[in-house]
């Protein structure tokens, strides 16, 4: 039987997360001639190309995408085993920083499969804007964040629509100027103000407030409209059907950042969120 290398996966893995070689062997703490060497050894052992050039990194070939998914899946079941049998593995703390806005649904599903498979780690969720997770990521106060502001550095775990959420059966969407509710620090907060404008569509601010919940509490009195991530609205909200009424507000991406996070059980978790965000 021919057995798969767990650290070439794992070298390979990383390539595909950071887009390249080099931010791969900088998080794996390895130079990129060893990463480079574990990615030859690889493709030498299944005979296939797993990755090519893309400008200035590298693009997984379609053996490469097969081959991803089931490279997850083994670190994953390695770092689930290794924590398991570790007993100081399996203490102590991680912190998970996430914009309120992308809570549901993957976030406490990951978190509650991540309290089973880890019964004696903390894990401590902080929620911010995206701008304020950045910040505290980068001074090493957070093990892992989420964000949904694009960064070439992170992790794109999804693309989603920007859509216009209302009060189910509301009329706050036709009037002019339009009642438009949202956090002044949103991370897409510019991007819905320059459509708007490029629409030609008449704007002012309805709610003064850096809280996502009454944001939401006023979108569902029917005294403003909302733009929010498809798929990640509260229950009270209905997307708006405006008929071309509204401008097209585009996509957005949600991003990970877990360059730390290359141990168990962080690891686990990263990919927990992975999994999560790819069902959705």
């Amino acid at each position: 039987m021919r057995n798969l290398d767990l650290t070439a996966l794992r070298s390979f893995a990383a390539v595909a997360d950071h887009g390249g070689v080099t931010r791969a062997a900088r998080m794996l703490n390895l130079t990129q001639s060893a990463v480079s060497m574990q990615l030859k050894r690889l493709e030498e052992t299944l005979n296939v190309p797993l990755l090519e050039r893309a400008g200035r990194g590298v693009a997984l070939t379609a053996a490469g995408e097969q081959l991803l998914s089931y490279a997850r899946r083994m670190i994953g079941l390695n770092d689930e085993v290794y924590a398991l049998l570790t007993a100081d593995a399996l203490e102590g703390e991680i912190t998970l920083g996430v914009p309120e806005d992308i809570l549901y649904p993957v976030v406490p599903r990951a978190m509650q499969d991540f309290a089973v498979r880890f019964p004696r780690m903390r894990l401590q969720l902080v929620t911010h804007p995206t701008v304020k997770l950045l910040d505290m990521y980068d001074k090493g106060e957070l093990d892992l964040i989420l964000t949904t502001q694009e960064e070439r550095r992170a992790e794109t775990l999804t693309e989603a629509p920007l859509r216009w959420y209302g009060a189910p059966g509301g009329n706050a969407w036709r009037q002019r100027p339009l009642p438009y509710a949202q956090t002044r620090n949103c991370a897409f907060r510019g991007t819905v103000i320059r459509a708007l404008d490029a629409s030609e569509i008449a704007w002012f601010q309805v709610i003064e407030s850096e809280s996502d919940r009454s944001i939401e509490a006023a979108v569902s009195a029917d005294l403003g409209v909302v733009a929010l991530i498809e798929g990640h609205a509260p229950p009270q909200l209905a997307e708006i059907e405006a008929g071309g009424a509204l401008p097209d507000l585009g996509t957005t991406k949600i991003n990970l950042y877990a360059e730390r996070a290359v141990e168990a059980p962080a690891a686990a978790l990263a990919e927990l969120l992975r999994a999560g965000f790819a069902a959705l």
